[in-house]
């Protein structure tokens, strides 16, 4: 069977399934033609970035930071506005996906969003406004390997999900010596079946390509009706001769167990590698993440079920999001409104328990606010969203997908088990949506954390309380906002003192003497907090809340009308610059047109 997927050559093979698209969102003016109602292999997603990267050189870089263990490269598409200042001192929303082979969606949806946005900027004036205010961090395929696996050999819709590094998984000293094998020569890896007189289905006597379960019941001669054929696993024979079958395929480990947050050894999580970072699509990605401290917010993609997910990956780590919870429910529950079908989840309580993974990582060592999408959900086929039921599953594969995710059953002879059965669900079918309905998958994905971005930290000051206390001596209180969902330090960043603390820098003109810095908790409060004192300069541990402000309150001598100037660091959101005169009741003034506007320095 032929899938429409753009391969290596560039040659485009037609199929009923991956049906063209209307192109909604394309213009007449658009500089880039990519499309998205097919896939790409990887060779073709590297060229398309790149194109893209070109097609938008004043807003889109490419740039490549590692290579995986087959030697593909790592490649970032980095989006910035260079007009309003290099992408490093922007609040940065970073993306990936694909980082499990056979999950291919999530490269689309990623490569979707870079496109979505340098061709909509200076055409919509949501999206232009973002993109002047913050950066983008884009990484298509965190795996390489296991994608371009997946798309040239045989697989099932569940393999090539590890990387390709060379694993003896049997431990009997030799590397992927035994996978699967594609008896029937459909360019999938189905289910086998022998034949069994205690066996546990029988052949539809409708559909003979069809499996129907038999419960063991007694006629009412006494003798038990029992079904002709039982499972015998995936498609493949005892290659290394050692009386099992598919134990030891290609790779075999999991690169989302391999992060350095909660991680465990193989023995107590599967898959998780020799060691944190142990291969190098995960080092690769992992320093590049650390060396921009300004990522605020992370995005992972996966497949399948339709579900917005977020740590902890372990009950132990519940802690991690105490301070946080709001923001994450916040932010989440929007998504569950934009997707639908899709559900709000806790990794470890609603999914299953993962140490080592990646956005673990980023949210409970690096305190970045992150989630991960399980992208398709069957849920997608019924028009009210609910769950189909087998028959309408089958329905929805014959009259809608003319039968293209499955292959017959197919006779075959088999070395070890003798005559079976081959065929069922091929390896385009369960986890990947009909490229017919992959562009809206990729947009509602792209518009969920296009909304996380615009949630990422935006500062400006509010109005300054100004008293002459006599003597040249003014009492000045500064109200500094945050007007996003997200904190310029999460209290898990503060917790693990990750990353620098945000800081106030004051400034006197000559004459001035900045005599004491500290917290109130609001412009009326009488009670300076002295743990905080540190003349002209102040340390903010727990940065701005997020829909939320900081008062400032600093003492100073000089002549009325003494201007002082005011700096705000955070890692996680633009400079903020300002300045205050003191005179009583001066409202604060921008030390330049743009400097206290949000995101414009």
């Amino acid at each position: 069977m032929k899938h429409l997927i753009h391969l290596s050559t560039a040659v485009l093979a037609a199929s009923l399934l991956i049906a063209p698209s209307v192109h909604a969102q394309q213009r007449p003016d658009s500089k880039s033609a990519l499309r998205f109602d097919h896939f790409r292999d990887f060779p073709t997603l590297v060229a398309e970035s790149k194109a893209l990267a070109a097609a938008h050189p004043d807003l889109l870089t490419y740039s490549e930071i590692g290579n995986s263990s087959q030697g593909r490269p790592i490649f970032v598409l980095t989006l910035n506005n260079p007009k309003t200042g290099p992408d490093t001192s922007k609040p940065a929303m970073y993306i990936d996906g694909n980082i499990h082979g056979n999950e291919i969606q999530a490269s689309e949806t990623v490569l979707y969003t870079a496109w979505y946005l340098v061709e909509q900027y200076g055409e919509n004036k949501a999206i232009t406004d973002l993109l002047d205010r913050v950066s983008f961090y884009f990484i298509p395929c965190a795996n390489p390997d296991g994608r371009q696996v997946w798309f040239e050999t045989q697989n099932s819709p569940h393999s090539s999900r590890t990387g390709m590094k060379p694993t003896d998984n049997d431990r009997d000293g030799t590397a992927d010596e035994d996978g699967p094998d594609d008896l029937d020569g459909d360019g999938s890896i189905g289910m086998m079946w022998r034949r069994d007189p205690n066996g546990t289905h029988r052949r539809s006597e409708l559909d003979p390509n069809e499996m129907e379960f038999v419960a063991a019941a007694p006629r009412a001669d006494g003798t038990i009706r029992r079904g002709e054929w039982s499972m015998a696993g995936q498609e493949g024979i005892d290659n290394d001769g050692d009386g099992e079958i598919n134990e030891d395929g290609p790779g075999g480990y999991d690169m989302n167990r391999n992060w350095p947050g909660d991680w465990q050894p193989d023995h107590v999580q599967g898959g998780a590698g020799d060691w944190p970072l142990s291969y190098p699509e995960t080092d690769s990605v992992a320093r590049f993440i650390l060396s921009r401290p300004n990522i605020a917010a992370g995005q992972a993609y996966h497949n399948t079920g339709g579900m917005i997910l977020r740590g902890p990956g372990a009950k132990s780590n519940e802690g991690a999001y105490a301070g946080d919870i709001s923001t994450y429910d916040a932010i989440a529950n929007a998504g569950a409104e934009m997707l639908p079908g899709y559900r709000s989840m806790v990794i470890w309580s609603d999914l299953y328990p993962v140490r080592g993974g990646f956005v673990n990582w980023l949210s409970e060592t690096l305190g970045i606010v992150s989630f991960t999408n399980e992208l398709w959900t069957e849920k997608r086929i019924l028009e009210n969203g609910g769950d189909p039921s087998p028959d309408q599953r089958k329905r929805f594969n014959e009259r809608v997908l003319f039968g293209e995710t499955r292959s017959p059953l197919t006779e075959t002879a088999h070395p070890t088990l003798g005559p079976i059965l081959v065929g069922g669900s091929n390896k385009w079918s369960s986890r990947i949506p009909p490229s017919w309905m992959l562009e809206e998958e990729c947009h509602r994905n792209a518009a969920f954390t296009i909304f996380h971005a615009s949630e990422m930290p935006r500062l400006s000051f509010g109005e300054p309380t100004v008293r002459d206390l006599g003597g040249g001596l003014f009492e000045v209180t500064l109200e500094i906002r945050n007007d996003a969902l997200i904190p310029t330090r999460t209290n898990r960043a503060a917790q693990t003192k990750s990353g620098l603390p945000d800081r106030v820098l004051l400034r006197g003109a000559p004459g001035v003497k900045i005599a004491s810095t500290g917290m109130v908790a609001n412009r009326f409060d009488t009670t300076l907090d002295g743990k905080q004192v540190d003349g002209d300069r102040l340390t903010l541990e727990s940065g701005i809340p997020g829909r939320g402000s900081r008062f400032v309150r600093f003492y100073a001598t000089g002549k009325p009308g003494d201007v002082v100037e005011i700096e705000v660091l955070a890692e996680k959101a633009r400079t903020l610059r300002g300045s205050v005169a003191l005179a009583p009741t001066k409202p604060l003034e921008p030390s330049s047109p743009k400097a206290a506007q949000p995101g414009i320095p």
